[in-house]
């Protein structure tokens, strides 16, 4: 497996002086242990990811993740259909609901 770019976290910027522990676990574990485990790749771990909080209906964090995905290399089609094929499985308001953080975030159609 090529080497990937490390994955960091942004807890500590966003509530490290509010809720420290948070950030620190965040930061910590969350991305600095599990998402640079090298079992699965940056990319592949995006992919779950995204798939995840669509199939939860989790927008808030969505639009993060997609950004982040691009980042460790998943093309737009590639968000699109993983946000298509959860949508049959999680539910169609979700799904939609995820279609529109991604073309909010892709378009210039906001």
């Amino acid at each position: 497996m090529p080497e990937q770019k490390k994955q960091v976290g942004g807890g500590r910027a966003l509530f490290g002086d509010f809720a420290p522990k948070m950030a620190a676990l965040t930061d910590d574990v969350l991305f600095d242990d599990v998402w640079n485990r090298p079992e699965l790749s940056a990319r592949d771990r995006s992919l779950v990811t995204v798939a995840v909080l669509t199939a939860q209906g989790n927008t808030e964090q969505l639009g993060f993740h997609l950004g982040r995905a691009v980042e460790n290399g998943v093309t737009q089609e590639e968000l699109i259909e993983a946000i298509i094929h959860v949508m049959l499985y999680s539910g169609w308001p979700r799904g939609m609901a995820a279609m529109g953080v991604a073309k909010n975030l892709f378009t210039d159609d906001k």
